[in-house]
This record gives structure tokens, sequence and C-alpha cells, in this order.
């Protein structure tokens, strides 16, 4: 009797580990450092509080921010697959809770945020260098009066043309893009250090804008004015838990996406509060409320410090800056979309690792396809806005979630900090949403509109996946 022999089954291609600890500290704070730095100075000096309160108010949101990576540190023991936040909830709440964070990163806050850093080097491209508008004949057109897809066509195109070639490097290899975020974080860092240097050696402090608060904008108590103010800076501080997407991709991930985590928020923690003195060191508080908003408020300082050369360095910086964050930006939402289809819940096609440079290439391509629309729309900052209060939802979830592995006994290990950590994060996130809520109610309902529109494809998801599963079939005997 011949027996046919069966070759041997070959293995399905994996993500490969090639972050260390370094790279992973480096990959934080590339994604965490990006515009909001050279920025929020101007509306934080707007806000009606001093000096002392405005740096306090970056100490405030970096501990808070510290408080939510020592809870992450908790999760990272339960799983080394890629994903991050999406696969916490769904080990602790189950798949519709993972998906609708998952659908949300995908819909609105990760290709938002593609979308946004793509257009914000374009235009400070455009800034230095005055791009072309190509189809400026048809920049009046609209859809529904909302969407001018026409409208700054040279910038979009150089949006979108950026986009793809970092989707290409991410397409080539983790290891490429690790190199390329650890050279431009790198750079941005240094760039920033430079800009201290010069205003702690090259000016001496200003004598109004360290005590007295000069822009009564509105009669608002302290707290208020001090919780508007955490609201900007927590903008900055966005990104830290990017890290957890890529677990299956760091080495030794329950040991190291912790470190790394709280490594790269402490490095932004220091420069944040450093650059912000140096700021409110050089120019007094109404100077820098008075900047208009086509300027931006560290550009302005080093051109005091500096001259024009100064001004120019800033916006080169600027550039360095955000292109770095944009790379780490891509690299990490992806994979967030990449486990999700691995798990049934996302166009199956977006599971795919390329047999080659071991990347989920076809994840890249759905996140670019939908970057690149949200480019055209121009919508994005306000897609970004209006769900900035589900982000810390699910931080607030996150916190929850800890507490619950805990008393299951399913996070046998020491948690840093709990169960105090889980109860600052629970209270801020349901007082920040709170706040949105009662505050901004319209842009609140309709961006939770906005991610109720994932409840249709959940169903669709998982009755694919029902439908998908094969029938058991006896087996035959010889």
């Amino acid at each position: 009797m011949n027996n046919l022999e069966k070759s041997p089954a070959v293995a399905p291609a994996t993500l490969v580990r090639a972050f260390g600890v370094v790279s992973g500290t480096l990959l934080v704070a590339g994604i965490v450092i990006g515009s909001g730095v050279f920025k929020k100075i101007v509306p934080l000096a707007q806000s009606g509080l001093n000096a002392e309160w405005i740096l306090a108010a970056w100490v405030a949101a970096g501990m808070v921010t510290i408080c939510g990576a020592l809870n992450l540190s908790g999760m990272a023991s339960l799983t080394e697959e890629s994903g991050g936040v999406y696969e916490y909830l769904r080990l602790s709440f189950g798949n519709f809770a993972s998906f609708m964070f998952g659908w949300t990163d995908f819909a609105i806050i990760g290709s938002a945020s593609v979308a946004a850093l793509a257009f914000i080097f374009a235009q400070s491209v455009n800034a230095l260098l005055p791009l072309p508008n190509p189809a400026q004949a048809w920049a009046h057109l609209s859809i529904g009066g909302l969407i001018y897809p026409f409208a700054d066509s040279g910038i979009k195109l150089l949006a979108i043309a950026t986009t793809a070639a970092l989707t290409w490097v991410n397409y080539r290899g983790v290891s490429e893009s690790g190199r390329l975020s650890n050279v431009f974080t790198a750079a941005k860092i240094g760039g920033i250090l430079l800009l201290i240097l010069a205003g702690l050696f090259l000016t001496a402090p200003d004598s109004g804008g360290t005590t007295v608060a000069v822009i009564p904008v509105q009669e608002v108590s302290l707290a208020s004015a001090f919780f508007g103010a955490l609201l900007s800076v927590f903008w900055a501080y966005d990104g830290w838990v990017d890290l957890s997407f890529v677990t299956g991709e760091i080495k030794n991930p329950r040991r190291n996406v912790p470190r790394a985590i709280i490594g790269g928020v402490s490095i932004a923690i220091v420069l944040y509060v450093l650059i912000n003195y140096v700021y409110l060191r050089t120019l007094p508080l109404a100077q820098l409320a008075a900047i208009g908003p086509n300027e931006i408020g560290a550009a302005v300082v080093a051109e005091g410090l500096l001259g024009k050369w100064g001004k120019t360095g800033v916006t080169v910086l600027i550039l360095v800056s955000v292109f770095g964050t944009l790379n780490s930006v891509l690299l990490s939402h992806t994979r967030v979309h990449f486990r999700m289809a691995q798990e049934g819940y996302f166009f199956q096609s977006a599971a795919a690792v390329h047999p080659h440079y071991r990347t989920p290439h076809r994840a890249l391509a759905f996140t670019f396809t939908w970057s690149s629309l949200l480019i055209i729309s121009g919508t994005f900052e306000r897609l970004t806005d209006l769900v900035i209060f589900a982000t810390f939802l699910f931080y607030g979830l996150l916190a929850v979630a800890v507490v619950k592995m805990k008393r299951q006994g399913r996070i046998p290990g020491p948690v840093p900090g709990y169960p105090f950590v889980q109860l600052i994060l629970i209270l801020f996130a349901l007082t920040f949403t709170g706040h949105t809520l009662i505050t901004q109610p319209t842009q609140s309902l309709l961006g939770l509109g906005l991610i109720l529109t994932g409840l249709p494809f959940f169903v669709y998801f998982r009755r694919r996946q029902t439908q998908m599963q094969p029938a058991r079939v006896p087996s035959q005997e010889a």
C-alpha cells in the first residue's frame, strides 16, 4: 500500500520582534512630542492663568499620563500580541468593547491623526516654500457646504505623497521604520534642547512674564481655568499608549512595554516643562497671548532670541518633529487594525503579513487609503476634536479592566500604584467626559454618533465569523 507523504505545512509569516527598550522609549517620545509643544503656549497664555499655574498644568498632565503608563504596565502582563488597548479590552470585557475601540481608532482617532499630521507637515513646507495649487479653479466647489476637496490642493497632494512615502517605509520593514523614527526623534529632542539652552543663556528673565496673570479673557474661577488648561495640555501628551499597539514587535514586551512608555513620557515631561519655562521667561504673557492664529508660539520666541534665522530654524524643527511623529503614528495604529483582522473583527485581508518584510502591509494600505480620503475632505481636525473625549473614556475603561483582572487573579504580579492609580484615572476620565458633554453637548453627541457607526460593522463581522467557522468533518478510517 502506498502512503502519500504530506509535505510539511509552511508556517505563516509572523511579525518580527525588532524593538528593544531604547527603540520603544524613543518611539513613545517620538509620538508624544509632536506639534503641541510648539503651539500650546498661546492658548495657555490666553487662559487667564499666571506662569506658575501654566507650568503646573504641564506637570499635572504629565503625572496623570504617568498614571496611565503605570496602569498599562499591569495590562502588559496579559499578552504579548500586537493590538495594545484593543487586545487588553478584548481579554477583559470581550469582543464588543475591543471592537468599538478598534473601530473608533480606524475610523477617526488613528487615521485622523495621520491625516492631521501629514497636513500640518505640508503646511509647514508651504510656509518655507509656497506650493502650487493645481486645482485652484475648483477650490470653491463643495459637498454640502462642509467639504471642499479641491481647496489647498497643493498642500493636500504633498500630505498624501508624504503619507504614501512613509507607508512604503513601514511596508519595507519595522526595523527600517524604527530606525527612521529614532533618527527623527533624536533630531527633534536635540532641536528642543538647543532652543531651551538659547532661552536660558541668551536672554535675561522677563520680570513681568513669570508672576502676573495679565490676560483677563473672562471671569472664571482658578479651578475652571486650570481644568481648561489641562484639556489643552493633554493634547500634547496624547499618543503615549501607542507603543502597546506594537507589542507583537517588541522584545520581551511584558518588561519593556511599561518601561518604554514611562521612559518616553518622562522625557516629554522634562522637555515640556523646560521649553514652556523658556517661553514664559522670554516673552511676557500679554505678548504670548497676542500671537495670531497663523503664527506658532515657539517660532515667535525663537525669533525674539535668535532673529530671523531662529524662526526659520524652529519651522524646520517643526517639520522634523511632525514628520517623525507621523511615521510613528502610522507604524503603531495599523497594528490595531491588523489585530482586529486576526480576531475576525475587521476586513480579513488586513490580517496578512508580508512573507518577506514581515509587516502588516495590507493593514497599512487600509490606513493609507482612509487617511488620504480624510486629507482630501479636510474634516480630520473636526473629527479628532469630536472623539477626544472618547479616548479618555477608553483610558478610564482600561483602569476598570486592571481592577477587574486583578480581582480575578489574572494579573498575579504587583501593579505599581494599585489601586490609587486606577482610582485617579477613573475619576479623571469621568470628569473629562462629563465636562465635555456639559460644555459641548452637540459636538459630543455627534462624536458619539460617529463612534456608533461601528455597530452595523460589528454585526457584519460577527455574522461572517460564525458563517466561516468550519463544520466538523468526521475522520475517515482507512
